[in-house]
Order: C-alpha cells, then structure tokens, then sequence
C-alpha cells in the first residue's frame, strides 16, 4: 500500500506525523510504504509548530502511484494566513483531491483536513467528522456530521481532532491487513485506541 500524506505551511504536525509513523511502523513487516507530498514542488513546509520538513516529491497525480492519500488540518480555525484555510482559497489542492478520489484513490482526512475534502466535494451527503471547532461548517458544506472518531464511508475517510490520525492509520491498517497487524503497531507505539469507528458502505 502506498500512501501519501499531505504537506503544506501551517498544517498541525501530529496531523501528519502520526499517520506517518503508524504506517512506518507497518512498513517494516508489511509492503506499507508513507511519504510526505506537496501539492505542487516544495523544497521546505513549516509547520504549525514551526516543525520544518523536507518532503519526498509532489503530489502524485496517477492511481498508479498511490493507493491513500491522508489530508491534515492546522490553520482553519484560526483564520491563519497559512493552513487549511488558505489551501481552500487557492482551490490547488482541493482539486487535486478531488482528480485523485475520481480517479479510484482512497481519500483520508485528519482534524480540519475535512474541510479540504469538502472543498474538493468529497463529504457532501456522506457521514463524517472533523475537529470540534470546525463541526458546523463542516454541515453547512454538506456533509453529515456524526459523533464519532473516525468515520469510513470505503474511499473517504474522517478523523477527529489532531491524535485521532493516529487512530485513523490503525483503523486503516486493520481494514486493510487485520487486527493483529493494527494491535501490534499499536502496542509498539504505547498507543490506546479509541473509538468509536463508524463504518458505512457507500
């Protein structure tokens, strides 16, 4: 499995760097490889935090070279001049969102990324979360706002707030390679899992 994992100045780290370090612990027995991708070339990102990465290329634009694509929120609730809100505004990366999605690529968000994805018109008429902050524009964009930690409607998935990324890479991990795959790379980070998970079929 190839997965994607979005960088752009002012995401929030844990958004980003849990996934990639639930994956990363996957990929040393399973055929699970994560990567840091730009929605257009980038040689630094800095994060929220002031946590600056190199990423490993652009986003990649073919099914062929990614199966899941995982989007972090930082800079929505804020209003800052970096972040979620300002990938909205340009419209690039919602875009590219939505041409990977109709392309067969599994979409993923963490904490406000779910604003992202329904920019891109991912979460509209589905179920799905986002942080707390951001729960009623999240409806007003169409979706249907669930209590829950992670919601997987099957190509697009929903994560709660900021730690929930980490329990969303686990649930993807166990849909993909089975429980004892996401208890073992749970049990090796000292990571409690929470829930609840909320599984429709769309």
């Amino acid at each position: 499995m190839e997965v994607a994992i979005v960088l752009f100045d002012g995401f929030d780290d844990l958004d980003a760097v849990g996934p990639l370090e639930v994956f990363g612990h996957a990929g040393s027995r399973l055929a699970v490889e994560a990567g840091l991708y730009t929605p257009e070339p980038r040689e630094r990102v800095t994060s929220a935090h002031g946590l600056v990465l190199r990423p490993d290329g652009v986003l990649p634009v073919s099914p062929a070279d990614v199966d899941l694509v995982v989007v972090p929120g930082g800079g929505w609730n804020a209003g800052a001049a970096t972040g979620v809100r300002a990938q909205v505004n340009s419209g690039c990366l919602p875009e590219a969102l939505a041409r990977l999605h109709e392309r067969g690529v599994t979409v993923a968000s963490v904490c406000t990324g779910a604003m992202l994805l329904a920019a891109a018109g991912l979460t509209s008429g589905r179920p799905a979360v986002t942080h707390h902050g951001a729960t009623n524009e999240l409806r007003a964009s169409g979706a249907e706002v669930v209590e829950a930690r992670v919601v997987d409607t099957g190509d697009v998935l929903t994560a709660a707030g900021v730690t929930a990324g980490i329990d969303l890479a686990l649930h993807v991990l166990e849909r993909e390679y089975g429980s004892e795959t996401a208890t073992r790379v749970a049990e090796t980070i000292a990571h409690e899992r929470r829930g609840p998970v909320v599984t429709t079929e769309e």
